[in-house]
């Protein structure tokens, strides 16, 4: 069987079907962020409900809490969960980078401390493919070397070697065959190291690529530098993967380039502080000109959020710190972002999709 598909092309945009163990996923599409196990303030039901086809979880948080001894009693992350659509596993890395974590960064791997209990511990890339075996998302990903925004060329240079040599030993480890693994590539913001991570992740035959090491704080037109430089040079008849974007106006323009999935906690994280997406550009709920508004967030959203509650409401809940009005936002604007990926399909379908003329729409 085939692992991907495309079933239709308009201009570069690509709609698809990557077949996964737990069912097919048509592309574009987008994952919101269930590092633990579970998006913030949202149960699985209510993800579900908005649309959501994959979300993507942290294998290397979940191998330290609950652990994998609780995971494997429940045969996999999926029936651990109980969510029996797309999962994609993280191996961490941009997390066991952190200052908050790394103590050592060496060829062997990364020497990291253990927030829950203290210690000094190993994480490789025989780790990250073991512990991802295990948990059993149908997409695994590599464990790459992340430099942090305005890194020295001398430091992307160097994880842009890492995360190749990486690469290789993560496939070579990599046991689960119901399990598809995706290779990241790396480059930063340099158009040389780019192309050399790309076309050296490439090679390697992975069943998807990814294009890392993007929208974590570098200006947005370097970060579409990067994206125009990679993606031409990852295979056509793989699912092409930005990591990390989720703003609406950025989904419109990568997928009009011809990238396939994505991740990000944008929607959720914005919610939280009070913004909302809407057809005409995003609000902010916390404004006292929504005070007496009886209008939904969005007059064009068909989500539970917008059908019952105005923003008077919402901005009421908000201003008097109840958590079900965070918890509202998030539901909206995950809503909100599924439907705009699936109209986008609907639209590459018919052979309609022109980004500018999408654009216009949300403005």
């Amino acid at each position: 069987m085939k692992k991907f598909s495309i079933e239709a092309e308009c201009g570069k945009a690509r709609a698809g079907i990557l077949h996964t163990s737990h069912g097919k996923i048509e592309t574009p599409f987008f994952m919101p962020v269930a590092t633990k196990g579970s998006v913030k303030l949202l149960s699985n039901e209510e993800v579900l409900e908005s649309g959501t086809q994959c979300m993507i979880s942290n294998a290397f948080i979940l191998h330290m809490k609950p652990g994998l001894e609780t995971i494997k009693k429940f045969h996999g992350l999926h029936k651990f969960m109980n969510w029996k659509k797309g999962l994609f596993t993280d191996s961490g890395g941009f997390q066991v980078l952190s200052e908050q974590f790394c103590l050592k960064l060496s060829e062997e791997g990364v020497t990291f401390r253990n927030p829950f209990d203290g210690k000094a511990m190993i994480y490789s890339p025989e780790n990250a493919m073991q512990i991802q075996n295990v948990l059993g998302s149908d997409v695994a990903m590599c464990l790459d070397d992340v430099p942090i925004a305005g890194a020295t060329e001398k430091r992307v240079t160097e994880a842009t070697q890492r995360t190749a040599e990486w690469a290789s030993r993560c496939k070579e480890a990599h046991k689960n065959k119901e399990q598809l693994l995706f290779g990241i590539c790396q480059g930063g913001v340099f158009e040389n190291l780019r192309k050399k991570s790309t076309q050296q992740i490439s090679e390697l035959g992975f069943d998807g690529n990814a294009l890392g090491g993007l929208a974590i704080g570098e200006p947005l037109e370097k970060m579409y530098d990067a994206i125009n430089t990679g993606l031409p040079l990852l295979p056509k008849e793989k699912p092409r993967y930005l990591m990390g974007v989720g703003s609406p106006q950025d989904l419109v323009k990568a997928i009009s380039l011809g990238v396939d999935c994505f991740d990000s906690r944008f929607p959720t994280r914005t919610a939280r502080h009070g913004r909302a997406f809407t057809s005409k550009g995003n609000i902010n709920i916390d404004s006292a000109i929504f005070r007496l508004d009886n209008k939904p967030l969005d007059e064009k959203c068909g989500c539970f959020v917008c059908k019952n509650h105005s923003r008077a409401y919402i901005h009421h809940l908000f201003r008097t710190k109840e958590e079900n009005a965070q918890k509202y936002l998030s539901f909206h604007n995950l809503w909100f972002t599924q439907n705009l990926v699936k109209r986008i399909r609907e639209q590459i379908t018919e052979g309609k999709f022109r980004q500018k003329e999408f654009l216009k729409t949300m403005k």
